[in-house]
């Protein structure tokens, strides 16, 4: 399955080689079907801006209670603090495309 991935944290797109592309593919596609009311994944788009987490899946908004919400942010900001180019992580954008 080929996966597009696209990755900006505080507005500055991140290269990503196809491990971290994988890695962030399943470590998110498996928090967000885990969440009540979602299905697989087709298209995912997530953000993160400071305290707020909005998930929209295949084109339709995903409420996303306080609970969830920390642990999205929590994984999603452990997982791309660490790469090159990263130095604050204010806000993340991820995109997939399945």
């Amino acid at each position: 399955m080929t996966v597009e991935l696209s990755l900006a944290v505080n507005g500055v797109t991140i290269r990503t080689d196809y491990f971290v592309q994988g890695f962030i593919d399943h470590t998110l596609s498996g928090m967000v079907e885990a969440l009540e009311g979602t299905g697989k994944i087709r298209d995912l788009d997530l953000a993160i801006d400071e305290d707020e987490v909005t998930v929209n899946l295949n084109g339709a908004a995903v409420p996303v209670n306080t609970f969830a919400s920390k642990i999205i942010k929590g994984t999603t900001v452990g997982m791309v603090s660490v790469l090159k180019g990263v130095k604050d992580t204010k806000k993340v954008n991820i995109t997939l495309r399945k």
